[in-house]
């Protein structure tokens, strides 16, 4: 995830930015334990007005560790029409929650999705959603690592100092939902969104931990990622990831081993523990620092910005959107 450049050469997936997927948040609703926020932002910097109406937004829930998703919400929108939009949202669990297909419970049909500041939370069966466009909490210093790369990955990263994705939009699909429709005990997380074409839905896009695709997938093998399933990530890119770390200074055996705490793609989250990546994430989180020095084995120093001055502090904690 924070694939804000998430396929090969800077595209979106499907060609469309509102089919990328940029950041997976899980947490516990703060004051509120027996509650879990789940929040899905898609569509960097905005490009383009809401939802995809012709895809299927999911999150995914494992709760028995075999990579398959035991339970998932999944959304779907209405065309764009003069300013508005809206959503219908879906609770599975069982083998319908293994379909990429909209199936279970209808929460809430024809939800109003929010364009400005005065957009307001909906209650969808037991849960509590969002759905429109905020300010992008994802804060990095994306330059500091491209300076990096042009001048031959010498050194520690050149960092900056400045926000990539300060004054940033997204648009996010936010749940408080109760914990017990996510099953006992640990959980995993991934997101994706699908495309429906010729009536069949095709994967678009896919994440769990933070930066995991743009920054350790080779690129010949990004979009490949993106329309597989986390089942088969250890089968299919434990070995190119092991040779991307290696190729930063990590040795077989480290590479391995390292490789193996990231795959399959899915975010996990024990809500008997505070939530701080790798365990669950919290919109503070700092995982673009994390994530570049897990990838250069440790030598480097964490990035100089910090998040973002505009989060809530009551759901759905992603500041209003940017002017």
């Amino acid at each position: 995830m924070s694939n804000h450049f998430s396929a090969a050469n800077l595209k979106h997936p499907g060609d469309d930015a509102r089919l990328d997927l940029t950041d997976l948040f899980v947490f516990a609703a703060p004051g509120n334990p027996g509650r879990t926020v789940l929040i899905m932002n898609s569509n960097p910097f905005a490009k383009g007005d809401g939802f995809h109406p012709d895809a299927v937004y999911r999150f995914n829930i494992d709760t028995d560790g075999d990579s398959l998703a035991d339970a998932a919400f999944s959304f779907t929108f209405s065309p764009y029409d003069n300013g508005r939009q809206t959503a219908t949202a879906y609770y599975a669990t069982g083998s319908q929650a293994q379909t990429r297909e909209p199936r279970g419970d209808i929460l809430i049909e024809a939800a109003e999705v929010g364009f400005d500041a005065t957009a307001m939370p909906v209650q969808a069966g037991p849960c509590r959603l969002f759905t429109g466009k905020r300010s992008d909490p994802f804060f990095a210093d994306a330059d500091g690592v491209l300076h990096w790369l042009i001048d031959g990955q010498k050194g520690d990263f050149q960092w900056t100092g400045t926000d990539t994705f300060a004054g940033a939009n997204i648009y996010s699909i936010a749940l408080e939902v109760p914990s017990d429709m996510l099953g006992p005990g640990p959980i995993g997380a991934w997101i994706t969104t699908s495309l429906r074409r010729d009536g069949m839905l095709v994967p678009m896009d896919r994440g769990g931990n933070p930066s995991f695709n743009p920054i350790l997938n080779a690129d010949d093998i990004k979009d490949e990622f993106n329309a597989t399933d986390p089942v088969d990530d250890v089968k299919n890119y434990l070995q190119p990831l092991a040779e991307t770390l290696q190729r930063h200074g990590y040795s077989p055996d480290e590479a391995a081993a390292a490789a193996r705490t990231l795959l399959p793609d899915i975010l996990h989250y024990d809500r008997t523990r505070p939530a701080r990546y790798p365990n669950g994430r919290v919109l503070t989180d700092d995982v673009f620092s994390a994530r570049m020095i897990f990838m250069v084995h440790g030598q480097a120093t964490p990035q100089g910005v910090g998040p973002h001055d505009d989060l809530l502090a009551s759901f759905p904690y992603l500041g209003p959107p940017n002017p």
